[in-house]
């Protein structure tokens, strides 16, 4: 059965056709991304992707959205689009049709995309466990957290909010860091640290702490001067980054139970040559009495070029086990 797999945020819609079979996505076709800015609302862009694939959509949609899917209608927090769920058979024409947060898609994906799409971060080199719990962590613009569940071929998907928990330094250089952000919030989640735009935080805390002058960036720019090499203290501050990243993941898998660990996200995949070499595994195991227990777990990160609308098929499968 073909379905047409869809994963919008708030500046981009990605669109793909996907074969599924037997409760499992079995291809996924070449994706097209349109402006979320350009297009009225989801059913323009979705009309636009037919027009683009040559018409005569798959009557069957698997819809992963950035932000909450409860409710009669779902809005988008950067986007002006609003989804109604009730009105997807009347809209878009789709008889079948499943909709699901990004990251819950996320974890969908790493349920079912198979060994070549994962690169080993630490822990033994094994593939994941098909037995528990996975925790799947994922640094973007935010920082995405879910629960991966697996009996054997079976599993099952729970999002969580676990970017919100707060953030627990664990050295002096952190102490600075959280000083730093809770002058600005009264509350200092993890989110604030470990997802993409913490690094002006951690590279401003750093600044002060050496005392010299030092030019303020965006997160992008840091973050290219940081991986490049082309700055140390915005190096420092990348390196910093992924130590913090190591403890948040750690305390996220002995949350869970987890059996394994996936690191996902857009920026765990631009920066993955930097987390294997940095401090992230050591921080990651560097739980006093259960450290032991911590280095008996396998982490990867995800390497699928389309983790969102894989998983939004993968969804739609598991869903309508066709």
């Amino acid at each position: 059965m073909k379905v047409v797999a869809v994963d919008i945020g708030g500046t981009h819609a990605r669109f793909a056709v996907a074969e599924v079979a037997d409760g499992r996505v079995v291809s996924l076709g070449d994706a097209v991304t349109l402006k979320t800015a350009e297009h009225g609302s989801f059913q323009l862009a979705w009309e636009e992707f037919g027009r683009i694939a040559g018409g005569g959509l798959p009557r069957a949609a698997a819809i992963a959205v950035a932000g909450p899917v409860g409710g009669e209608i779902i809005r988008f927090t950067n986007n002006p689009w609003i989804i109604r769920p009730a009105l997807i058979p009347e809209k878009l024409g789709a008889d079948a049709y499943v909709v699901v947060n990004d990251f819950a898609a996320v974890a969908h994906a790493v349920a079912q995309a198979d060994s070549t799409h994962f690169v080993h971060l630490s822990g033994p080199d094994v593939a994941l466990p098909r037995q528990g719990v996975i925790s799947v962590v994922g640094p973007g613009t935010g920082l995405g957290v879910a629960q991966l569940w697996r009996d054997g071929a079976q599993y099952r998907v729970q999002p969580t909010e676990g970017g919100h928990i707060d953030f627990a330094p664990l050295d002096s250089i952190e102490d600075a860091i959280l000083a730093g952000l809770r002058k600005r919030h009264r509350r200092v989640s993890v989110e604030r640290v470990v997802a993409g735009p913490g690094i002006v935080d951690i590279y401003e805390a750093l600044a002060l702490l050496h005392g010299g002058p030092f030019t303020p960036h965006s997160d992008r720019e840091l973050w290219e001067l940081g991986t490049a090499g082309k700055d140390s203290l915005a190096a420092a501050a990348v390196d910093r980054f992924c130590l913090s990243l190591g403890s948040v993941a750690g305390d996220l898998a002995l949350a869970h139970g987890a059996t394994g660990v996936v690191m996902a996200g857009g920026l765990g995949l631009r920066i993955k040559d930097v987390l294997i070499q940095s401090g992230f595994a050591d921080r990651f195991r560097a739980k006093g009495r259960f450290e032991g227990l911590m280095a008996a777990i396998p982490v990867k990160l995800i390497t699928h070029p389309q983790p969102g609308l894989f998983g939004a098929a993968a969804a739609f499968a598991q869903k309508h086990g066709t």
